[in-house]
């Protein structure tokens, strides 16, 4: 009996070192050149994520005179994020797209810093940390936390968070008792509650719904995305303030297995298709900021700038102590050290 149970182990330890092997061997068509499976969550073709992906492929198939071979899909491999950080991890995709509060629910808790209120206090200072030494450290820590699962190729943005409502915020004393679509639970929650607004849950897809039938008083995000829904023609989404609460940060990732199996060559020019999508998609986005505000505007939203400094008194001791909490108090001062 014990020797049955002890061969059933083993063969099932066997199964998962095949299933591990697996996931970091490198695909290839029947002509030997790589295939690379590249996704976001997002299914406009206009969206930002996109262009940064296609000029990804652009390059790296230029680059290796067709060595490479990269397959762009955008939406259609999974709208979750969490899907697609799984299927990277199965090997099923080979380079996605994610956000910090999504790449923590793999345990690696430390990316979560970026999703701060107010960690950043202008887009030179965001692109200064992510770019430099903070940026380094942060993706040596998602290799070693993931055990080489995930290997970042390079730092994209969502653009810059705002406010927006059935009412513009003159003081924070404004927020109290509104209720605000956001997250209902981490730091960004904490944040908004200390203003004394009350997160709400609402699904994004609902959210227009929402906003129209008075179910919630106000959202945030940012222009491109909250624009393309046409949140602002609603009654409770007419008014923007431009509380630019946050840059925000995604993560361009690769698994580490597999990109450890490709060629020398093939390695360096992964590695210089993802620098030139960083450029291309930050670009786009960063024009799609400006156009999406004009277009709210000509469309009858009304924008008022307001005095940030409260609100950020308000973030500076919630992130501390979050900084605490997931032990990147180092982290947190090289990145106020760049203000």
């Amino acid at each position: 009996m014990n020797k049955n149970k002890c061969a059933f182990i083993l063969l099932i330890l066997g199964a998962i070192l095949v299933l591990v092997g697996c996931t970091d061997q490198v695909e290839t068509d029947e002509d030997g050149a790589i295939k690379i499976i590249a996704a976001h969550n997002q299914t406009s073709p206009d969206n930002p994520y996109q262009t940064g992906l296609l000029k990804f492929k652009e390059f790296a198939e230029e680059q290796s005179d067709g060595s490479i071979e990269v397959e762009v899909h955008a939406g259609t491999i999974g709208t979750e994020e969490s899907e697609l950080v799984e299927k990277l991890q199965l090997g099923a995709v080979d380079v996605v797209l994610v956000s910090p509060g999504f790449m923590t629910q793999t345990g690696i808790k430390e990316v979560d810093l970026f999703s701060a209120p107010y960690l950043f206090n202008s887009y030179e200072h965001w692109e200064e940390t992510v770019d430099g030494e903070v940026g380094e450290e942060m993706g040596d820590i998602i290799n070693e936390k993931s055990n080489n699962s995930f290997k970042l190729l390079g730092y994209w943005t969502a653009g810059v968070r705002h406010f927006y409502g059935k009412a513009p915020i003159e003081t924070v004393d404004d927020l109290r008792g509104v209720s605000l679509r956001t997250q209902t639970s981490g730091v960004i929650s904490d944040f908004w509650q200390a203003t004394g607004a009350i997160p709400s849950g609402i699904s994004w897809g609902e959210l227009y719904q929402g906003l129209q039938q008075d179910v919630v008083d106000s959202s945030e995000n940012a222009y491109p995305f909250f624009v393309q829904q046409a949140h602002h023609t609603t009654p409770n989404g007419k008014y923007i303030t431009e509380t630019a609460h946050d840059y925000t940060t995604r993560f361009l990732l690769t698994n580490g297995g597999k990109f450890d199996n490709y060629s020398e060559e093939h390695k360096e020019i992964i590695l210089q298709a993802a620098e030139e999508s960083v450029k291309a998609e930050r670009e786009a986005t960063n024009t799609q900021d400006v156009e999406y505000k004009e277009k709210a505007i000509d469309e009858g939203a009304v924008i008022n700038e307001i005095d940030r400094q409260p609100f950020i008194e308000i973030a500076k001791p919630i992130l501390d102590d979050f900084a605490k909490e997931i032990e990147v108090e180092g982290l947190l001062q090289k990145i106020r050290d760049l203000e």
